[in-house]
């Protein structure tokens, strides 16, 4: 299970951008093709045959243009971005970005011939939910589902359910226990996050 998180999580990292009509225009089919577009672009990170280093830093950019970043940084955040200061926030959130990339984009080598098929999608309240089935060498098929939103002005991935465990609130746990280690401090958890390779 635990690769197999990761292969979403290392996905769906790199997903999230491309422009689309305002939400409430938002189809299953514009959602269906951003998630396609996703998995094309990592796909070819995968098998590029580039350095580690280098692998992360085009899998930062497509994560950029695909995943709805700043939501996915704050709900990490929790209730203690209410609390800090704008500039904490945005700091927070860089820090957010480097280390959520670094953390999934090392595991590039292990999904080399993995495979996503894209199996329908449907409107669930303000998000579009692609249903997909992930096929990684030498296991057996499984569900992982994509909810794809335009809250932000354009769509973007913002999760990821991958045989009913839910990628943001298994990061925002994560996310919460460092922070408590902490003390609380925003400051000091971007801090952290930031050396962690």
């Amino acid at each position: 299970m635990l690769n197999r998180r990761q292969f979403t999580a290392s996905l769906a990292a790199s997903t999230l951008a491309l422009s689309t009509a305002p939400s409430f225009a938002l189809s299953g089919g514009q959602a269906e093709q951003l998630v396609q577009s996703a998995v094309n672009d990592i796909n070819k990170i995968i098998g590029s045959g580039k350095s580690q280093n280098a692998m992360i830093r085009d899998f930062e950019r497509v994560f950029n243009r695909y995943a709805d970043v700043y939501f996915i940084a704050l709900v990490t955040l929790g209730p203690a971005r209410r609390t800090a200061s704008k500039a904490e926030v945005d700091a927070y959130v860089a820090a957010f970005r480097g280390y959520f990339t670094r953390k999934y984009g090392k595991r590039f080598n292990e999904f080399v011939g993995g495979e996503i098929k894209i199996n329908g999608s449907k409107k669930v309240k303000r998000d579009i939910q692609v249903n997909t089935t992930a096929q990684l060498r030498g296991q057996s098929p499984f569900s992982v589902t994509w909810l794809v939103s335009d809250r932000s002005g354009s769509a973007k991935i913002s999760n990821i359910i991958i045989e009913g465990i839910n990628t943001l609130t298994s990061e925002r746990t994560e996310i919460g226990a460092m922070l408590d280690r902490r003390g609380g401090s925003v400051a000091r958890l971007t801090e952290h996050l930031r050396k962690l390779s």
